[in-house]
């Protein structure tokens, strides 16, 4: 169960404590409070956890500073979407809006190389009129031997080019809790000239204590990717654990399976599941066509096979776009072989606006033939 209190209730308050009086007297029930931090109100959930089935919502309902009730339909206690929810389903962050009604894209470096690489990428980015970006600093890689990224050295000159070039969110994967620590103190000390969206890779997503630790902190938004070799429901709860200990600004991100049905593509891509986790869950749904295709090959109709599953997922209904560039491929330190080039950067916000033209028609059409009507 979750008990939505009144807009902006004091914790402090008479109300608020009347009522975490009478909760705390319920058998067998545990009570977390989650706050929301709108622009202009503060929001605050309570999550009732136990045996919640015998309680009522009408007697729930007229406690005090109580506005009204949500009962738990879908096993994501937080995140789900359940009946009669008419909670929001995204967030805003820095000036930039995530939602299940939007699209943002997040063309990038996966993984910062050079200074100059940088400047140029963002550069690029800024003369296209975007204000987001990814930029790899800490990689994780199957061999020991292999670059794992610059790491805390790259973040100053990273956030400051973000700051000059009008970047305003840089999506950045975290495989420590420390990493966290280093961004944060990083951006302290540039001036917090841009935002960090972080991100947790498909190695990291049931490394529970990792999750827990990103989902305590409430400074930055989290883009988790789901596993590549578990289930859709496994994944989506790796991304209660970060909404359980605090942190509900979740992007949930689809990179592909891991599976040889997927050849030659480096793993097989998992677009269809976009309505499914908007239908389950209040997440925005990014896929990331780089690392589920890994080539730059085309078919013979002349259109690169990450341009199509990146467009098939914008169609399908995703809100965000996760996509490797880098101004020379061949020297990339990661992932050289699948990046698209900064000359192709035009064509590709070009081709996801028809893309999200066709989604949004497709939208109006079904709603058009809905069965009660328009």
């Amino acid at each position: 169960m979750i008990i939505i209190l009144k807009p902006n209730l004091d914790r402090s308050s008479a109300e608020f404590d009347a009522l975490m009086g009478f909760l705390s007297n319920l058998p067998r029930v545990q009570v977390r409070v989650h706050e929301e931090h709108g622009s202009q109100q503060v929001l605050t959930e309570l999550y009732l956890i136990g045996e919640t089935s015998s309680l009522s919502s009408a007697e729930i309902e007229v406690l005090p500073g109580v506005e009204r009730v949500v009962r738990i339909s879908e096993p994501y206690r937080v995140l789900g979407r359940h009946r009669n929810d008419h909670r929001t389903t995204g967030f805003d962050y820095n000036g930039v809006r995530f939602g299940q009604e939007n699209l943002n894209i997040f063309a990038g470096l996966c993984a910062v190389d050079t200074p100059e690489s940088v400047e140029a990428m963002l550069r690029a980015l800024r003369d296209q009129g975007q204000v987001c970006t990814r930029m790899g600093a800490y990689k994780p890689r199957t061999s020991p031997y292999a670059f794992q990224g610059h790491g805390q050295t790259c973040l100053p000159y990273v956030f400051e080019l973000a700051g000059k070039y009008g970047i305003k969110v840089i999506a950045m994967e975290v495989t420590h809790e420390k990493h966290v620590d280093e961004i944060s103190e990083a951006l302290h000390r540039t001036g917090n000239p841009t935002g960090v969206m972080l991100q947790i890779g498909t190695r990291n997503t049931q490394n529970f204590e990792l999750l827990k630790a990103v989902g305590r902190q409430r400074d930055f938004p989290v883009l988790l990717k789901r596993g590549f070799g578990i289930t859709l429901d496994e994944s989506l709860h790796a991304a209660e654990y970060l909404a359980s200990e605090g942190n509900t600004r979740v992007v949930f991100g689809l990179r592909g399976m891991k599976t040889n049905m997927g050849d030659p593509h480096r793993n097989f891509v998992d677009f269809a599941h976009v309505p499914v986790v908007k239908r389950l869950t209040r997440m925005p749904v990014c896929v990331d066509p780089s690392h589920s295709v890994g080539t730059r090959e085309r078919g013979p109709d002349g259109i690169l096979d990450v341009f199509q599953v990146a467009a098939q997922a914008v169609v399908a209904g995703a809100n965000m776009i996760l996509v490797d560039f880098h101004p020379q491929p061949p020297k990339a330190l990661v992932d050289g072989p699948q990046a698209l080039t900064l000359g192709e950067l035009p064509y590709f916000f070009d081709d996801m606006t028809i893309a999200r033209e066709a989604y949004e028609r497709r939208c109006a059409l079904a709603a058009r033939y809905a069965p009660d009507g328009p």
